[in-house]
């Protein structure tokens, strides 16, 4: 298997690298430490997104005659990885999820209106999948989507949604049918967030400051224009979609920044007057760390070259060792700088504007995010082993 990029791969990161820099280094994109996770969704940011259409950075991978360059999805998992080092947002559910998903699930009509606006950055989106008893088993969603004349009426909560404040539409999976398997009768629909009576958000705040939300729909309606694919396969469609979100939106690159950030702490500090580089212990965990952030990075890259089941299973394996590395970082981390690593950016002598701190919080839920890692060790099993479902 070829873990390298072509020179002009290369070539062409190094010149979208400029790009993404000068774009990031606008007021309110790329904000440093502990502050990161309050701005993910910002005017600042979607400005940023519109900069990264402007540059023609956005559907890399997409076919020419749907507005994209038709270029390999290893452009995109390279732009991704750009935007991870730089502190810039990610290019994430717009052009990644559901774009990809329209591409290939949605009505001529659908894509005719929403794909150029996802390219030209117009719209930001939700998604509303996890429930309060339906997070990593999705397929246990109650919420409920009922016929009505030539549309749908919705009702129920979903939980954990993040930008359902900031977004334009909703990305929304429903059950419209529970006389079977849970697993079928699931339906997706695009919802718009703003015109759209009865739907009704409330702030939720997780551990590391980000803002999350939950959603109430009371009696909504939803024309059947805005169903997405057939009528009871939205499972299929979510677990395509969540194969990518394993992948793509779990970069390498900001676990290496934090690494590199820790590795100039290493460099410079003393401690009882003597550098702290020559200690044999830290040279041991910066020797563990280097050697796991590279088998990430293999583990990463092996996706680009798989399709089908097989890439399925490499990218919950990727989402496996990336989220659980963070973690481990943190940790290791913590142990060789000390205290100093729970000081937050307003705390005298916190170092490097309390990310240190930061990551603590915002590890606990990348084990969580885009399916519990138990569930993507059910995926290895079954796809990748063979082996057969619980019963």
């Amino acid at each position: 298997m070829e873990f390298e990029f072509l020179p002009e791969e290369l070539a062409w990161a190094e010149q979208a690298q400029a790009y993404v820099r000068q774009c990031a280094a606008k007021p309110g994109v790329q904000v440093k430490g502990a502050e990161a996770t309050r701005y993910i969704d910002s005017p600042e940011r979607r400005q940023f997104m519109k900069d990264l259409s402007a540059g023609g950075y956005l559907g890399l991978s997409w076919p020419v005659e749907l507005g994209g360059q038709g270029l390999s999805s290893r452009y995109d998992y390279l732009l991704n990885e750009i935007c991870a080092y730089e502190n810039a947002p990610a290019v994430g559910k717009g052009i990644g999820i559901i774009g990809r998903s329209m591409a290939k699930h949605g009505t001529p009509e659908q894509k005719a209106y929403f794909l150029p606006k996802i390219l030209n950055a117009e719209i930001e989106w939700a998604i509303g999948y996890s429930e309060p008893d339906a997070g990593s088993d999705l397929a246990s969603l109650k919420i409920k989507a009922v016929r009505d004349g030539d549309g749908w009426r919705i009702n129920g909560q979903k939980r954990f949604t993040t930008s359902a404040h900031f977004g334009d539409w909703y990305y929304l999976a429903t059950r419209t049918d529970a006389s079977g398997p849970k697993h079928k009768g699931i339906t997706m629909f695009l919802v718009d967030l703003h015109n759209t009576p009865g739907i009704h958000i409330t702030p939720m705040y997780c551990i590391n400051g980000e803002r999350t939300n939950e959603v109430f729909l009371d009696n909504v309606y939803v024309p059947d224009s805005q169903r997405f694919g057939p009528e009871g396969e939205g499972f299929r469609i979510i677990s395509e979609a969540l194969d990518f979100e394993r992948h793509i939106l779990f970069p390498h690159n900001y676990q290496q920044r934090i690494f590199d950030k820790f590795l100039a702490w290493v460099k410079t500090a003393r401690r009882d007057g003597e550098p702290v580089k020559h200690d044999p212990a830290v040279r041991r965990a910066v020797s563990e760390l280097s050697v796991l952030l590279e088998t990430a990075r293999l583990h990463s890259l092996s996706v680009l070259a798989l399709e089908g089941y097989e890439a399925a299973v490499a990218a919950a394996m990727t989402k496996i060792t990336s989220s659980e590395l963070f973690q481990h970082m943190a940790n290791v981390i913590s142990r060789v700088i000390g205290p100093q690593t729970m000081l937050r950016p307003d705390a005298e002598g916190e170092l490097c504007d309390g990310l240190f701190e930061l990551i603590h919080r915002a590890g606990v839920i990348l084990t969580i995010g885009a399916g519990g890692n138990e569930i993507q060790r059910n995926i290895i099993a079954r796809r990748g082993l063979g082996l057969p479902n619980p019963t």
